[in-house]
């Protein structure tokens, strides 16, 4: 007997698993194809940063937080390089379906807005990661890294890579062309990377700012993830999971709302 499926799926209701798992491959075979630009340009950049790093200081033998500086740089890189490309691929596939007008093609599809949602943060969420494995991968090669709590590592990325996809999908709804989605990235996503403990140890900040720290989201991903490979899980790192979860939760909410609603993509 033939299977039959619903007009038009509903959220609440059943799942276009076909229609959801096609989307999602159409996202991941996007940037596959161009491979050296979404995957190996961030991978030689990272490897840039760490030489820089481990010339001008890796030598001295100096310590971060009581670990060699190699080893306290390299998850703060891989955990960098992972959020800033989940938040580019689902930021720049929707920028680029409206500019060129075929955002009507992912529109018109019985996809319900949930199901949109999780297509685009999915396909982000498996650029970030492979971005990550392939530099985890290439570093550890020059600093051989410990691994003390794997799951725990795990689900900080998880948890960083989802959130920076939802936030690439509101962005890339809200964006009308290419320079607003650079603003974003240029004056948001990477100062924050980079003020939030990859390169040094926020407890070296003056106490004035040190809040500051400890109140952005990407500092919770990166202490957390650097937790998961040298050891140190404690109360701290399980309330950093239950923040990133809860933000997750709403940031899932909010992209399949602007989805529901149309916001910006319907004329």
């Amino acid at each position: 007997m033939t299977p039959h499926f619903p007009e038009r799926m509903t959220p609440l209701g059943a799942i276009n698993w076909i229609g959801c798992y096609t989307l999602f491959m159409k996202e991941v075979r996007r940037f596959q194809k161009v491979w050296l630009q979404t995957i190996a340009a961030p991978a030689i950049s990272t490897l840039i940063f760490m030489a820089i790093f481990a010339l001008s200081m890796g030598r001295t033998g100096r310590e971060m937080d009581g670990v060699p500086f190699n080893q306290f740089l390299l998850p703060g890189l891989v955990m960098m390089t992972m959020i800033q490309n989940a938040f580019a691929n689902t930021s720049s596939s929707l920028v680029i379906s409206k500019v060129q007008g075929s955002i009507v093609d992912i529109l018109m599809p019985p996809l319900s807005p949930w199901e949109l949602a999780l297509a685009y943060i999915g396909g982000g969420v498996v650029r970030g990661l492979l971005c990550g494995v392939v530099v985890a991968v290439c570093l550890a090669v020059f600093t051989p890294m410990p691994f003390e709590a794997p799951l725990m590592a795990v689900a900080f990325a998880l948890e960083a890579t989802v959130m920076m996809s939802a936030v690439g999908v509101l962005t890339g709804v809200w964006a009308d062309k290419f320079d607003q989605s650079t603003v974003i990235t240029n004056f948001i996503i990477m100062p924050m990377s980079f003020l939030s403990g990859t390169f040094y140890s926020v407890d070296h900040l003056p106490e004035a700012v040190r809040w500051l720290a400890h109140v952005n989201p990407f500092y919770f991903m990166i202490d957390g993830f650097r937790s998961g490979f040298l050891g140190g899980e404690g109360p701290s790192e399980w309330l950093y999971l239950a923040v990133l979860t809860g933000g997750n939760a709403i940031l899932l909410w909010w992209s399949q709302h602007l989805f529901r609603i149309g916001y910006k993509l319907k004329a």
